[in-house]
């Protein structure tokens, strides 16, 4: 893939890699010219990624908080991604999956970002992209962890892009709705048998109905704005979203 931004010398860690959003950020960052390390539970599939990007692979349960807390990581650009959805109204949600999302996509995050600014503060540069949601700007019923956690990660990147901005390093977060991945595409086959409907159908009533424009997004599309972000025209952006919802968000 053509790339007109540069990111040659620089180093990338992409969690949550192996499949959808994450292996798309990957591809499109290599072609950049970036350095990629394949973070992903699944070391297999994340291993065929590294492969298929010229980079390396490293098997991480980001669940298991205490085994990142005295990691140190020497990247440029950290995009963190990871995540998976549980649904069930709040009187029914299992306190441990709760608590599981919040420490993936909250926690991880956190640690993550700690453990690579001593590096990019050193070296005068660095690029976070948190991969959030139109759920980090609006809510829906039945997925009070995954909501909570988009939210609390749209206020953790506003707080490092205050504290990078003097060395450096920008943070910002990046909201699709409904992206076109195993996760979503799981989503829809589950629902479709539920409701004894098909998965358009699914995705016609359930997915599309508060966006203007009625499609999934495409995970190639979430990349190329992460790599923008990456960028050098990009270096003022700081402290923001950057919302891919297809006017969700407008109403």
């Amino acid at each position: 893939m053509p790339s007109d931004i540069d990111l040659s010398g620089r180093k990338a860690l992409v969690t949550g890699a192996a499949s959808g959003i994450g292996a798309a950020c990957a591809h499109r960052l290599a072609a950049a010219g970036a350095r990629l390390t394949i973070a992903d539970l699944d070391g297999e599939r994340a291993q065929s990624v590294a492969d298929e990007v010229g980079g390396e692979a490293w098997q991480v349960d980001l669940a298991d908080t205490a085994a990142l807390a005295d990691l140190a990581l020497d990247v440029d650009v950290l995009v963190n991604n990871a995540g998976f959805q549980h649904i069930a109204p709040v009187q029914e949600f299992p306190p441990e999956r709760f608590s599981a999302v919040l420490r993936v996509m909250l926690e991880a995050p956190f640690l993550l970002i700690r453990a690579a600014l001593p590096h990019m503060y050193e070296r005068g540069f660095g690029r976070i992209v948190n991969i959030s949601s139109v759920h980090g700007l609006r809510a829906s019923p039945y997925k009070s962890a995954y909501v909570a956690a988009k939210h609390g990660l749209e206020g953790l990147s506003k707080v490092v892009a205050l504290e990078g901005g003097p060395h450096g390093v920008t943070s910002n977060t990046v909201c699709p709705a409904y992206v076109r991945t195993p996760l979503v595409e799981g989503q829809i086959a589950a629902q479709a048998t539920a409701h004894g409907i098909s998965g358009e159908e699914v995705v016609e009533r359930v997915m599309l109905t508060e966006p203007a424009i009625k499609r999934l997004v495409e995970p190639s599309e979430v990349a190329e704005t992460v790599t923008f972000l990456c960028g050098p025209a990009a270096s003022f952006i700081t402290g923001s979203a950057i919302i891919l919802d297809g006017g969700w968000s407008a109403r």
